[in-house]
């Protein structure tokens, strides 16, 4: 069982659009509405390839008790936390070209009770875990280092933990020693303080997130590939992508696909890249199924491709 982590959920609205003009009138070609937040899209991908999965997630008003009822659609057990505010609703508008615009709500603020007992709520879910994936912004009233307590709990329990946040959150969690954790170009680049202008850029970056606590990095760069970098070395991955329509949660279904196939190594790594890549080619924010992947379109080597250029380098 897979066990889901997502502190600031929400209700996600994604419209498609032709074209993105300020000001004017749009009609969208296509919408759909679906529980958001990276935790629940990681669920959303596990339950997609038939296994169990348990999402804890704080929940209010009625964007949560939709949100609820959306998952509960979707076969993925729900451990809600009951939080007076509402759950934050996001809007995305999605091009024919694949540019995205997404709105994010800041969510509710929970109270030091509500914050208790989503960390009561994790421990009680996790007995059965495999895996544990954290993910997300926290929201208003979380200390920057509760990521790091959570590891630190599940740690304590027996349980791996991934973790997929950014900012103080990552940095502060890496002393907790996080099994995997799995950024993005941008959050990878935060991270270590400077820009990233190559492959051998973000290797090294991955590195140096290892000497800060990180026991693996899996670190997406977006149509260039992912990598993983752990005590084996390291490995790159890309794939053949035909369309793309929407790269709604496409990282999340990566981490999902990572986990499914065992979260580690370079398997886990093909399954990483087909998820992803499946993702981007589905509308708004659905998961991929068995039948989406196509494991023929990936590539994995361990001779990492040092001095490539980044197609979409983070200064």
């Amino acid at each position: 069982m897979i066990l889901t982590v997502t502190p600031n959920p929400s209700l996600d609205r994604t419209y498609e659009v032709p074209s993105l003009d300020r000001g004017e009138v749009i009609r969208a070609t296509g919408e759909r509405m679906d529980p958001g937040g990276k935790g629940v899209n990681v669920s959303r991908a596990v339950a997609a390839a038939g296994q169990r999965t348990v999402a804890v997630l704080p929940l209010g008003g009625a964007p949560g008790a939709l949100v609820a009822d959306l998952l509960d659609a979707q076969g993925i057990e729900v451990a809600p936390v009951p939080v007076a505010g509402a759950t934050r609703s996001n809007i995305a508008l999605a091009e024919s070209d694949g540019v995205l615009t997404k709105i994010n709500a800041p969510g509710p603020e929970l109270s030091a009770a509500e914050q208790e007992l989503l960390l009561e709520t994790v421990r009680e879910q996790s007995r059965d875990a495999d895996w544990i994936a954290c993910c997300g912004s926290l929201p208003r009233g979380l200390a920057p280092s509760w990521y790091a307590d959570v590891v630190a709990r599940a740690h304590a329990g027996g349980a791996r933990i991934a973790l997929d946040t950014s900012g103080r959150a990552l940095l502060e969690a890496l002393r907790a020693r996080p099994d995997v954790v799995k950024p993005n170009a941008e959050e990878l680049a935060e991270a270590v303080g400077r820009p990233l202008s190559t492959v051998g850029d973000a290797v090294k970056a991955a590195e140096e997130l290892r000497e800060m606590g990180a026991r693996a990095v899996l670190a997406s760069l977006g149509a260039d590939g992912q990598l993983l970098v752990d005590d084996a070395g390291a490995w790159f991955a890309s794939a053949r992508v035909d369309v793309v329509r929407s790269n709604v949660g496409a990282g999340d279904s990566s981490l999902a696909g990572f986990l499914i196939a065992g979260g580690s190594g370079p398997a886990a790594l093909a399954s990483a890249v087909a998820h992803g890549a499946a993702a981007v080619q589905l509308p708004g924010s659905v998961m991929p199924a068995p039948g989406d992947l196509d494991m023929a379109a990936v590539t994995v080597t361990a001779e990492v491709p040092l001095d490539r250029v980044l197609k979409e380098p983070v200064s």
